[in-house]
């Protein structure tokens, strides 16, 4: 595999100017699509009564889908944790971590890599990341996890552990809110089989955030996203016509609904799209678990939400077939 120019390396050597293949078209350029100022993404908080958390879920997955989520279960201690090795690994030398590279073009995703995927303008986006497996634990691959610092392991195995737990509750809320049985989302997503997937951000300092993008405007594939970032902010919704900021401690949590839930409640719950914008001065970074059935689960319109008056807006098919067409940019 030829050699990677890695996003972290380029930052380190104090430019002045951004090389040209990160400048974003006009119309994407965070200078000429500044966020909307006043709105608010919803805030709830896991310790509500259950009938106002079915309602809240609901409401934030179908208007924003997305919501920040308080008292979430998952302990500040446990979250620092996480985020040190995560940091810890990125301050390597850079020789150690090229060690962990993947290789997009075989069709491994996991290990360090860079954003190589270039789009219809050939541009390409501000950040390097770590991506891998954390959930089945029969599927998990540890010879792809860092092994430096020695506790990656053993803080990420912990927050798989949480993790789970919370995405166990928060599809049951989902289903709760469209008349359905608290188990029926997870067991539709392949029950026990659901796969969780890791991926680490890094976006170094730019030298010119207004013309770059850390990740450009998209939807997730998956069912539901789990993140958390340290303190710097740059995440961004689209609602009604215009980004909004989103803007959360590093102590919360912040849910997006992916492509799956939006399938499966025949589109009563809206997967959002969203993207991250990068700091002059600081580096970000965040931790995104990604909730996702397996490749073989099929992919489709519950049948419980699917009558005369509410025909399938989906077809069904597999999550494989799903995730090859989104990449290749197939209508689904």
């Amino acid at each position: 595999m030829a050699e990677v120019e890695r996003v972290q390396s380029l930052a380190s050597f104090g430019l002045k100017e951004l090389p040209a293949k990160f400048v974003r078209p006009v119309q994407e350029q965070p200078a000429n699509s500044k966020a909307l100022e006043g709105l608010e993404l919803p805030k709830i908080s896991l310790s509500e009564p259950l009938d106002v958390l079915i309602d809240q879920l609901s409401r934030a997955s179908s208007e924003w889908g997305g919501f920040v989520l308080t008292d979430h279960g998952i302990a500040p201690e446990l979250i620092g944790r996480l985020q040190e090795v995560g940091r810890e690994f990125f301050q390597l030398p850079q020789e150690e971590k090229e060690s962990y590279a993947n290789d997009p073009t075989s069709g491994n995703m996991e290990g360090y890599g860079t954003k190589m995927t270039k789009n219809l303008e050939q541009k390409v986006e501000w950040i390097d990341y770590y991506f891998h497996l954390m959930h089945p634990h029969s599927r998990v691959n540890f010879d792809l996890w860092p092994k430096r610092p020695p506790s990656y392991r053993e803080v990420t195995e912990e927050y798989t552990k949480e993790t789970l737990k919370l995405m166990d509750r928060v599809l049951e809320l989902l289903s709760l809110g469209l008349g359905l049985e608290g188990k029926t989302m997870k067991e539709s997503l392949g029950g026990e089989r659901i796969e969780l997937e890791m991926k680490i951000n890094f976006y170094p300092p730019c030298p010119q955030p207004e013309l770059a993008l850390g990740v450009e405007a998209h939807t997730d594939m998956s069912a539901l996203t789990f993140l958390v970032q340290n303190d710097v902010q740059g995440l961004q919704f689209w609602k009604d016509g215009n980004w909004v900021a989103v803007n959360f401690s590093k102590d919360d949590l912040f849910v997006h609904i992916g492509d799956q839930i939006q399938v499966l409640s025949n589109g009563k719950f809206q997967s959002v799209l969203h993207r991250s914008l990068v700091n002059k001065e600081q580096e970000r970074m965040s931790w995104a678990v990604f909730c996702a059935p397996p490749g073989d689960v099929l992919s489709g319109p519950l049948p419980q939400l699917v009558d005369d008056k509410n025909p399938p807006l989906y077809n069904t098919k597999t999550y494989k077939e799903f995730q090859y067409r989104k990449f290749n940019k197939i209508p689904q």
